[in-house]
């Protein structure tokens, strides 16, 4: 079992930056791929991001290339995503998840935190 802990949002005007961590008590973390998902209100959980168990593989959706930045520290058990130039549009909460195998299909996915409210004023 692999217990996942978001924390690091919160308000940020557009244009600024937050970084989300995600924390697992877990003692095989290194053995699992992580991914960084968002839901906004009224609409379906979306891919951001996802790291594999070594950091050799990296995937973003294409709404946050440039802008985002995920990394890893297994030996902190944690994950980050590194959020510039935040938009409105990027208001949503945002979840890390676990898996066997790195990929941007949320359904891959066994082990998922509570989440963190992310919100970009205008």
């Amino acid at each position: 079992q692999v217990q996942l802990v978001e924390s690091g949002g919160g308000l940020v005007q557009a244009g600024g930056s937050l970084r989300l961590s995600c924390a697992t008590s877990g003692r095989t973390f290194s053995n699992y791929a992580v991914g960084w998902f968002r839901q906004a209100r009224g609409k379906e959980r979306e891919f951001v991001a996802a790291v594999s168990r070594s950091s050799g593989r990296i995937f973003y959706a294409d709404f946050v290339k440039g802008r985002f930045t995920i990394s890893r520290d297994n030996a902190k058990n944690t994950v980050y995503l590194q959020m510039n130039s935040l938009k409105p549009e990027d208001t949503a909460v945002y979840y890390c998840a676990a898996a066997r195998t790195v990929g941007t299909i949320r359904n891959q996915y066994d082990y998922w935190g509570q989440g963190t409210q992310v919100t970009v004023s205008s």
